[in-house]
């Protein structure tokens, strides 16, 4: 059944002053209760509602979704925060595992799956008096991993799936006097958005660039209270100051660092040469440079999914020769191009259209553009030259000025004990975003294994924009409870 609209008490807790975001870069006793270890997304979304913004379902709010519609009737003009999200969520379904992932959108865009433009049945009110202090962690910018991707690259969701709440993306692009393409938005966009939303929202004050963590322990303080806490520890970078270590403490801590810090790697001979990379951003700084040039040799892109997808159309929108290898069979069920409507994706399907067509041997029906399905790289030399394996067991030495390894990511969760792995849903296996993610409560986003450890977005198994503030809902929930009933 659902929660009173009642909070369920007053948090007395201001926003965060200068300088409580200046202790950074110093060792602290003082514990925070939560820091957050990620600046994308999934951490600004939650670092909006832990600021003190609160979701109300607005009165006499009409949903589409019978079911639904019946319980926000319950729970009308009373906070989300403070309501039973596993009731709320009980059948829904869409294109989510979460159930509250599914909630939360539906309850911000609430027949978009069918192309209807329906307001959000929620309105936001900023009470202070209930925000959680808490510190926002990340290497780059807030928005995390977007300012790594080539600018003009359009996103894989629509543009309005790629919003935060409180502040549509059509609106600020609005603003900015720019449109959606094809109903997409471009990643420097989406970059900037972020960034934006930041600081449209009031948030900068709990945002720290420029921090690279490498440990999370829990270990208990010397002080009068023997519990244990999270021990945060690094380095941050300043212009002013350079690299120095910090250390904090916190009460819980929030994973939401993504899967893009460690990508994944074909372990062969040769692959920590300077010309074999892993990265996109490679291949556009040697564009820049000068140094790749469309009279240079092939550049080889390892791999078949939309990363790979996206460095071909790089490549020949600069006019590059491309050797284009990948394991699988081009008429292989699996690959990801086959799960895009075409109307949608063009460029693409496109790119999946060059891969079957310049499979079969020459007349090349794209100058520059050669296609080598079911082919392994074995070896790369110092000497710019890849050694390839083709489906019949033959090598083939191929000469190159770069090459891009873009087959998948991991996350990089080095920083804890294990690296996490004792977290994965099969503590057996690797952790992987995809197959094996870190095991959660679906309402509450909390590890099972670890009290006061959260996972968000990718991590917890949430691989898009449109579903990762769902978990953030779920977390802001749980931790507001704790702050609530936290003993004086």
């Amino acid at each position: 059944m659902p929660s009173t609209c009642c909070p369920p008490g007053q948090l007395s807790a201001p926003a965060m002053s200068k300088p409580r975001k200046a202790r950074v870069g110093t060792s602290s006793s003082e514990p925070l209760p939560v820091v957050i270890i990620g600046n994308g997304p999934s951490g600004i979304c939650l670092s909006y509602l832990l600021s003190g913004h609160m979701p109300y379902v607005k009165p006499d709010a009409d949903h589409p979704h019978p079911l639904l519609h019946r319980k926000l009737a319950e729970v009308s003009g009373c906070c989300l925060l403070d309501q039973d999200l596993d009731y709320l969520s009980e059948g829904l379904e869409g294109r989510s595992q979460s159930p509250v992932a599914l909630l939360f959108d539906a309850l911000q865009r609430p027949d978009t799956d069918f192309g209807g433009t329906a307001d959000s049945v929620l309105s936001w009110r900023r009470q202070e008096e209930r925000a959680v202090p808490h510190l926002v962690l990340g290497r780059s910018p807030p928005g995390g991993a977007w300012h790594a991707i080539e600018g003009s690259m359009v996103t894989l969701s629509q543009g309005e799936w790629m919003g935060l709440p409180d502040l549509q993306l059509k609106d600020w692009m609005r603003g900015k006097r720019r449109g959606l393409r094809n109903s997409r938005a471009t990643a420097g966009d989406i970059a900037h958005y972020y960034m934006d939303y930041v600081t449209q929202k009031g948030l900068s004050h709990s945002f720290v660039s420029g921090t690279l963590v490498t440990g999370v322990k829990m270990e208990t303080p010397e002080s009068k209270d023997p519990r244990p806490l999270f021990r945060v520890s690094g380095t941050l970078t300043t212009k002013d100051r350079g690299q120095r270590p910090f250390s904090l403490w916190a009460r819980n801590v929030v994973l939401a660092t993504g899967t893009f810090d460690n990508p994944a790697r074909l372990g062969i001979p040769g692959e920590d040469l300077p010309y074999i990379h892993h990265e996109l951003s490679a291949l556009e700084a040697a564009t820049r440079a000068g140094t790749i040039t469309p009279a240079s040799d092939p550049v080889l892109i390892v791999g078949a999914g939309l990363s790979a997808a996206d460095a071909v159309l790089y490549a020949r929108h600069c006019g590059l020769p491309v050797i284009h290898a990948f394991r699988r069979p081009v008429d292989d069920p699996a690959l990801v191009f086959n799960q895009l409507p075409q109307m949608l994706y063009p460029e693409y399907h496109k790119v999946h259209q060059m891969m079957r067509e310049q499979s079969i041997p020459s007349p090349s029906p794209y100058e520059g553009y050669r296609s080598l399905p079911q082919h392994r790289p074995l070896l790369f030399k110092e000497d710019r030259q890849a050694v390839l394996c083709d489906p019949h067991g033959h090598h083939q030495v191929l000469g190159v000025s770069l090459v891009l390894v873009l087959i998948g990511s991991h996350p990089d969760l080095s920083f804890l004990p294990g690296a996490g792995t004792n977290l994965a849903t099969d503590p057996e296996q690797p952790l992987s975003t995809k197959r094996n993610p870190i095991e959660v409560d679906p309402f509450t986003y909390q590890s099972t294994r670890q009290e006061g450890l959260y996972a968000l977005g990718p991590l917890a198994g949430d691989n898009f924009v449109r579903f990762v503030q769902g978990g953030a809902l779920a977390a802001a929930s749980s931790l507001l409870r704790k702050e609530t009933r936290k003993p004086p």
